[in-house]
C-alpha cells in the first residue's frame, strides 16, 4: 500500500481570501502529486515535490531559451 504524502502548509507573504489561497493550495497538491509520480511513486521527497510545485504555481512563467 503507498503512502499518500503529506504536504506542510505553504507560507503566505501576502493577504488572500480564503477561497483563493484553498484554490491554489489545491493546484500545488495536483501538482506535487504528479511530480510524485513522475519520479515513481518513490517516497520520501514530499518536501520537494512541494516546494517545487509551489514555486511553479507561484512565479512568472519563465520561458527557458535552448542553447
Amino acid at each position: 500500500m503507498k503512502r499518500t504524502p503529506i504536504m506542510p502548509t505553504p507560507l503566505s507573504t501576502t493577504k488572500q481570501s480564503t477561497e483563493s489561497s484553498s484554490a491554489l493550495n489545491e493546484q500545488i497538491l495536483c501538482r506535487a502529486y504528479e511530480l510524485y509520480q513522475q519520479r515513481g511513486g518513490e517516497d520520501g521527497h514530499d518536501l520537494d515535490d512541494w516546494l517545487q510545485a509551489q514555486s511553479e504555481m507561484t512565479q512568472p512563467n519563465v520561458k527557458a531559451v535552448a542553447a
